[in-house]
C-alpha cells in the first residue's frame, strides 16, 4: 500500500508531494518496526537458546532412562522407534528460532560499537551448535544462516564443527573482557521492561565463566578422540569456569500470559509433555536403596517421590490406568515455574573430576566428585512450596547432605572411584554425575561415550520389544530433521541421513 501511494504522490504536483510524505509518515505503524537494536534481540536469543536442551530432552529423556511410557509397547522414544519429527525442535530452534537472529545482532553491535552483545552473539552461537551437533551429528554451519541465498546449505564434519565452538567461545570471551566504557549500549536494563542481558543481568564475568565452562565440557567429550583428547586442557579451562550455583546457566520459566502461552516447564504439568511417563526405574535405583545397598538418597522425596517405584522401558508401570495423574509431576524439576539447567557447577565438578581422574589426578578428582554432590544436593534441598505441582518439597539439611557424602553410596577414597574391576574406569564419578544431571540431554554423551556400560549404569536394561531397526543397539543420535529431510535431501543422503538406522550410526566423538 505504502509503494501504491507513494507512485500516486509521484504523479501529483510539488506541493502535493510534500503532503503525501507526510501522510507516508503518519501511516508508519510503530507496532511493527523495520528495524531493532541489540537489545531486544538478545532476550530472545537467550530465553529460546536455552530452551533448545529442553525439547531435546523430550527424546533424551527416554533413551538415559530417565524416563519410561506408562504404557506397555507404545512404541515411542524409549522403545527407540524415533522419527524425523522427534528432531524439528533441536534443528529448527537451532537455525531458524535462535540462530537465524544472532548473525544480524552480532552486525548491528559491532556497528553500533557493543562488543558486549557481540560476546553473548557468540557465546550463544557456540551453546546451540554444540548441542545441536551432540544431538544431530554433521549439521550446517559455515553456509548456514544466509536465508534465500542458500536454503540447501553443505552439512560441516563435526570435527570441523568442534573446532569452530572453541573459536567462537574464545571470540566471546575476548569481547567479554573489553573495558565497558568500551560498550556503547547498557548489556542490561530493568525498565521500561527487562532488556539484553536477561541471563545474567550485565555480568559480563558470569558469561566468561559460561564460556570457559562450555570450552571444558566440548574438550572433554573427546575421550575416545586419541591425540585429541588432553584432560590438562580440560582442567585448565574448568579451571576459569563456574565458581559456585549461583553461575549456572539456567533457564527460569515464567507464569504463561497471553499471547505467550509456552513460558511454563517444558517438563511441567501445563505444558503436559509427560503425561504418558513415569520415572525410569533405572534412575530410581540409584535413589531409592536398591543400587546403594540400604542408602536411601535423600533427594529420592525432592527428585522423585518416596513411593515412585518407575518402568523399564516397553514393559510400563507407574501410575495406573495410564489416564490417572504421573508422579512424575511430583518432582522438584517438574514445577511449572522451576528452572531448566543447561549447564552448571555441579556439572563442571563433574567434569572436573572425570578429567583429573583420566589424567591419574586421583585426589583431585576425589575431591571435585564430592563437591559436585553436595553442591547438587544442596541447590535442590531448599524447602520448596510449589503450587503447580501442589507439592512442599522437604528440602536437605546439611547433616542429611555430610551423612549421603559419609555413606556406602558415595567413595571414601581415590580407589573407590574406580570399578572394582577396571580401574580405568571412573564408575564412581559417572554414576553420580548421572543422578544429579537428571533430564540433562548431556547424561545421553555421557553414556554413548562409555558405551552404555553395565558397570557404570547397572539397572540400565535393553526395551522390551524394541525397534528392530536397531538390532540390538543403543541409539547413538537422533534422525535428522524432518524439513531437511524433505528440502535438503541431497545433503541429508551425503551424511547417510536417509538410512532408517541412521540413529544408531556413532557421531565422531563417539567413533
Amino acid at each position: 500500500m505504502k509503494k501504491l501511494i507513494f507512485l500516486l504522490c509521484l504523479a501529483l504536483s510539488g506541493p502535493a508531494l510534500t503532503s503525501c510524505e507526510s501522510f507516508l509518515d503518519k501511516n508508519t505503524d510503530p507496532n511493527n518496526p523495520t528495524s531493532t537494536t541489540p537489545n531486544f534481540l538478545l532476550p530472545s536469543i537467550i530465553s529460546n537458546g536455552l530452551a533448545i536442551q529442553g525439547f531435546s530432552a523430550l527424546r533424551t529423556a527416554y533413551i538415559t532412562q530417565y524416563v519410561a511410557a506408562r504404557a506397555a509397547g507404545a512404541g515411542g522414544a524409549d522403545q527407540y522407534v524415533l522419527t524425523t519429527a522427534f528432531s524439528n525442535a533441536t534443528f529448527n530452534n537451532t537455525f531458524f528460532l535462535v540462530g537465524g537472529n544472532i548473525p544480524p545482532m552480532i552486525k548491528l553491535a559491532q556497528e553500533e560499537g557493543s562488543p558486549y552483545y557481540v560476546g553473548a552473539g557468540k557465546i550463544m552461537m557456540a551453546l546451540i551448535l554444540s548441542h545441536a551437533t551432540d544431538m544431530l551429528g554433521d549439521i550446517p554451519y559455515r553456509e548456514a544462516f544466509r536465508g534465500e541465498l542458500n536454503y540447501t546449505p553443505v552439512y560441516d564434519p563435526q570435527q570441523q564443527l568442534y573446532e569452530d565452538i572453541q573459536v567462537l567461545l574464545d571470540e566471546g570471551i575476548a569481547e567479554m573482557s573489553k573495558p565497558v566504557s568500551e560498550n556503547r549500549r547498557p548489556f542490561y536494563s530493568a525498565l521500561p521492561s527487562p532488556s539484553g542481558d536477561i541471563l545474567y543481568q550485565g555480568d559480563v564475568q558470569k558469561w566468561i565463566r559460561l564460556a570457559w565452562s562450555l570450552k571444558a565440557r566440548q574438550a572433554q567429550h573427546l575421550t575416545k578422540k586419541a591425540g585429541l583428547y588432553n584432560p590438562a586442557t580440560v582442567l585448565e579451562y574448568a579451571s576459569k569456569g563456574f565458581t559456585s550455583s549461583t553461575d549456572d546457566a539456567q533457564l527460569q520459566f515464567q507464569v504463561a500470559v497471553s499471547p505467550l502461552m509456552g513460558t511454563t516447564n517444558i517438563f511441567g504439568p501445563i505444558r503436559n509433555n509427560f503425561a504418558m511417563a513415569t520415572y525410569g526405574a533405572n534412575f530410581l535405583k540409584f535413589l531409592n536403596g536398591a543400587t546403594y545397598a540400604g542408602v536411601i538418597d535423600p533427594r529420592l522425596p525432592i527428585m522423585a517421590t518416596p513411593t515412585s517405584t518407575g518402568a523399564d522401558p516397553g514393559r510400563g508401570g507407574g501410575p495406573q490406568p495410564p489416564t490417572a495423574t504421573t508422579d512424575f509431576y511430583s518432582s522438584w524439576y517438574a514445577r511449572d515455574l522451576g528452572y531448566e539447567e543447561i549447564i552448571t557447577y555441579h556439572e563442571l565438578q563433574f567434569i572436573k573430576a572425570e578429567a583429573a581422574f583420566l589424567a591419574n589426578q586421583k585426589a583431585t578428582a576425589l575431591a571435585a566428585y564430592r563437591e559436585g554432590i553436595r553442591a547438587h544436593m544442596a541447590k535442590i534441598g531448599t524447602p520448596t512450596v510449589s503450587t503447580s505441582p501442589a507439592v512442599t518439597f522437604p528440602g536437605i539439611t546439611a547433616a542429611q547432605i555430610t551423612s549421603y557424602l559419609n555413606s556406602s553410596a558415595v567413595a571414601q577414597t581415590e580407589a573407590q572411584l574406580a570399578s572394582p574391576s577396571n580401574p580405568t574406569l571412573p564408575q564412581a564419578i559417572m554414576q553420580q554425575k548421572y543422578i544429579a544431571m537428571f533430564l540433562n540431554p548431556e547424561s545421553w554423551t555421557d553414556m554413548r561415550r562409555y558405551d552404555f556400560s553395565a558397570e557404570i549404569y547397572p539397572n540400565l536394561v535393553y526395551p522390551v520389544g524394541a525397534n528392530t531397526v536397531a538390532a540390538g543397539q543403543y541409539p547413538r543420535r537422533l534422525l535428522p530433521a524432518e524439513r531437511e529431510v524433505v528440502l535438503n535431501t541431497a545433503q541429508v543422503d551425503k551424511i547417510g541421513g536417509l538410512a532408517p538406522d541412521f540413529f544408531i550410526k556413532k557421531v565422531w566423538w563417539d567413533e
